[in-house]
């Protein structure tokens, strides 16, 4: 897992509210076994439409998703974030998500930023206009800011979440971290004990 930091970027502005993960990435689409490969399935019944916004060049290689309330929504699929990572973008900002795609979020390093519905509108209306706004997302510092705009907005995340992805530790990241003390004790548990490696 990429380390998350600090990420300058431009931004797509999906001024759409109760987005669910069955519209992030449609259920034909889960089909596939590999873990990559789904953003060309990202909103794939929405890009039909020529004037969806992923479809306008202006907004083309953006690494940050700025959506109204309850973006991802609705079912426990992974694979929504998946499609988001695949597809390029690195933060999805909104008012509030949904609490599984928060967490399958986190676990895999897509940051999402919750922000007030008032500063979320601010954003939105500033990329519209300005497709080439430049817009900085600074974890360390938990501040949004629009470098051009004099805009700075501060958000909050679990301490535990922020830590694991400034250091790109994800689950299995973490365990290894604590490699030599597994090591240590499957050499000296008694031999009745279950094994934790596997030779």
């Amino acid at each position: 897992m990429e380390p998350i930091t600090e990420l300058r970027g431009h931004a797509v502005p999906l001024a759409i509210s109760d987005v669910d993960t069955d519209q992030i990435i449609p259920s034909e689409w889960l089909k596939r076994v590999e873990r990559t490969g789904f953003g060309e399935g990202l909103f794939s019944e929405w890009r039909q439409d020529p004037e969806f916004v992923l479809n306008n060049e202006q907004f083309a290689g953006s690494t940050i998703l700025i959506a109204r309330e309850n973006f991802g929504v609705g079912s426990s699929r992974e694979h929504a974030v998946w499609a988001l990572m695949d597809y390029g973008f690195r933060v999805v900002i909104s008012p509030r998500f949904g609490d599984i795609f928060r967490n399958n979020s986190l676990k895999v390093g897509l940051l999402p930023v919750e922000l007030s519905g008032q500063e979320v509108q601010q954003l939105l209306d500033i990329v519209t206009r300005e497709p080439a706004t430049e817009i900085l997302v600074d974890l360390e510092s938990q501040r949004v800011s629009v470098p051009g705009a004099s805009l700075e907005f501060r958000f909050l995340i679990d301490p535990t979440a922020k830590a694991r992805l400034l250091a790109g530790l994800d689950e299995i990241g973490i365990s290894l971290t604590k490699e030599a003390k597994i090591r240590d004790y499957e050499q000296h548990r008694p031999p009745w004990t279950p094994s934790l490696l596997v030779d």
